[in-house]
């Protein structure tokens, strides 16, 4: 049986929900990023996700909030945002 409080992985990566905010990958790592839910719809009484906006940031906290977004883009649904996200994130890791 699982724990309570293990974290959500995906990819290798950690995947933390707090209200409209997701957020992928490790505060120890350079890159983050952020998911923002801007829409949803509820389908079958469940939420669903329709607008969601992606930033890749910095982790580094000397920088300033406007600073640390690296990119940023609009997509419609959090699979598509998540994807979009992790090529971000894994490119930024690795030093390209």
């Amino acid at each position: 049986m699982a724990e309570e409080n293990s974290v959500l992985m995906y990819k290798g990566r950690p995947l933390m929900r707090k209200g409209n905010l997701v957020y992928y990958g490790s505060m120890a790592d350079s890159h983050i990023v952020m998911l923002q839910i801007l829409e949803s719809k509820t389908v079958n009484d469940t939420p669903i996700a329709t607008r969601v906006s992606v930033q890749l940031q910095l982790t580094d906290p000397a920088a300033r909030s406007r600073d640390r977004i690296v990119k940023k883009s609009e997509k419609d649904g959090l699979y598509t945002a998540l994807d979009v996200g992790c090529v971000w994130l894994e490119r930024a890791l690795a030093g390209k």
